[in-house]
């Protein structure tokens, strides 16, 4: 099979062998769960619930905000104890449900009540006698949002509209950022699931060709999905070949099809493909056939510092703390504890943070070295230019910024910057480029939003 691959690019250290031989762990119930309303990309949910309520697992919670958002639904049986503002592991702070569960009924309920109650679930649907719109409201209606990371609502991506044909679907099982093994446990734990969510996904979408795209360190996942499409001609396993950030949507598109997704604001869906995650396609399933909304996640626990490493299954909502719980604690203090992956993640200033539909792992690692907090001037390399895969010049548009031309930088199309850090990584100077252009970004749309 041909290893596929894209421009440029990265080969850090994957340390996955920590937890890629881990089967999935289900953590037990927690006591309390925090639900930010900001879970996706778009408007934020509203919530719908008052404090003092009584809400059963899987009990719509907060309504979605708009066409662009997503409904979010209790994890556990409870009391609604708080809606307040809450540090989100995104790096701010949002309006957040808060359910602590409770063992014994209201005060209110009726003689011989039992608590908790039946967990709320839509009713079940057949794929292949239900519409295309029914499949797609049904996603919409169980909070779906990519699983990847990106969190952009599934429903959205499913309706292209008419002047985009879509022919392909793309299923991104590349997970190419270190440390990270969720989706990969996830394809070979729920084959089942993702084989019917991708089916259901091609259905909604009508599409006569689906590419599911894995790197090659996981040969038993594709094995795995291989066999279970063999006879089908219309899903192709591709082989990708193991490089950062071959799981990013136009760098996977175009390793597996040779398409180029327009600069931003250009989607997948203007060169006819939509991208969807392998643990989103299992969340379909679940939610299609067995009316489950999306109220849990498999979660990486990984790092030096973590006792034992581990995949667990969460429920939406749970305090980071309960995690490292379950992994055995600390060994030592961690230097960084870093929601997603090394290269893309999100810095935590605490445990007290919640898992959130977008969270694929947590890792606790080592302070950065002496020499990773000083950087030094730009050498003039080269590095940044040859390894960014959207093709920029990371080293010039930070000179500009440096200078204080914005203007500049933005001729130099600093929005396209994906926020990689593989220029960064190269960076034999250790500066700063990524959070440069990340800032650069902020400030262009300010002076945007001043302007209308």
């Amino acid at each position: 099979m041909a290893r596929r691959t894209f421009r440029g690019g990265v080969h850090p250290e994957e340390h996955k062998d920590r937890t890629a031989g881990r089967s999935v762990e289900t953590m037990p119930l927690p006591g309390r769960v925090v639900l930010p309303l900001r879970q996706h990309l778009g408007a934020p949910a509203k919530a719908v619930v008052k404090v003092g309520q009584r809400v059963a697992e899987g009990e719509v919670v907060a309504e979605a905000g708009g066409y662009v958002s997503a409904p979010i639904h209790a994890p556990i049986a409870g009391e609604v104890t708080a809606i307040a503002r809450h540090r989100h592991p995104g790096g701010f702070t949002t309006d957040a449900v808060v359910i602590e569960a409770r063992e014994a009924p209201p005060a209110d309920a009726p003689e011989g009540a039992s608590w908790p109650p039946e967990p709320v679930r839509m009713p079940p649907l057949d794929p292949d006698r239900a519409s295309p719109e029914d499949l797609r409201n049904r996603v919409r209606d169980a909070g779906i949002v990519g699983l990847g990371g990106a969190t952009f609502p599934t429903h959205v991506k499913l309706a292209p509209p008419p002047e985009k044909p879509v022919d392909t679907l793309v299923i991104n099982g590349a997970e190419c950022e270190p440390y990270l093994t969720c989706d990969h446990r996830v394809m070979l734990e729920e084959t089942d699931l993702v084989v019917d969510g991708i089916r259901i996904l091609r259905r909604i979408l009508g599409v006569d060709r689906v590419l599911v795209g894995i790197e090659d360190n996981k040969p038993d996942a594709i094995d795995r999905l291989s066999a279970a499409f063999a006879g089908d001609p219309a899903v192709s396993v591709q082989a990708c070949r193991v490089k950062y950030p071959q799981g990013a949507e136009k760098q996977l598109i175009r390793a597996l099809t040779g398409r180029v997704v327009p600069a931003p604001p250009g989607l997948p869906m203007d060169v006819g493909v939509v991208v969807q995650n392998v643990a989103t396609a299992a969340a379909v399933s679940r939610a299609v056939r067995q009316g489950i909304p999306l109220i849990e996640r498999v979660v990486t626990v990984s790092g030096p510092s973590i006792a034992e490493p581990k995949n667990l299954r969460v429920r939406i909502g749970t305090p980071l703390a309960d995690l490292v719980a379950s992994c055995g604690g600390l060994t030592s203090p961690p230097g960084r504890v870093v929601m997603g992956g090394p290269m893309m993640g999100v810095a935590q200033v605490d445990l007290e943070v919640p898992v959130v539909k977008g969270s694929s792992g947590f890792l606790f690692l080592p302070a950065p070295s002496e020499e990773e907090l000083w950087p030094g001037p730009c050498l003039r390399c080269g590095r940044c230019v040859d390894i960014c895969p959207l093709g920029l010049a990371p080293a010039i548009i930070a000179w500009h910024l440096e200078a204080g031309d914005l203007d500049g930088a933005e001729r130099l199309h600093v929005r396209d910057c994906m926020e990689c850090g593989s220029c960064a990584w190269v960076c034999p100077a250790d500066r700063y480029l990524v959070q440069w252009f990340r800032i650069a970004k902020a400030r262009l749309h300010e002076r945007n939003n001043q302007h209308r």
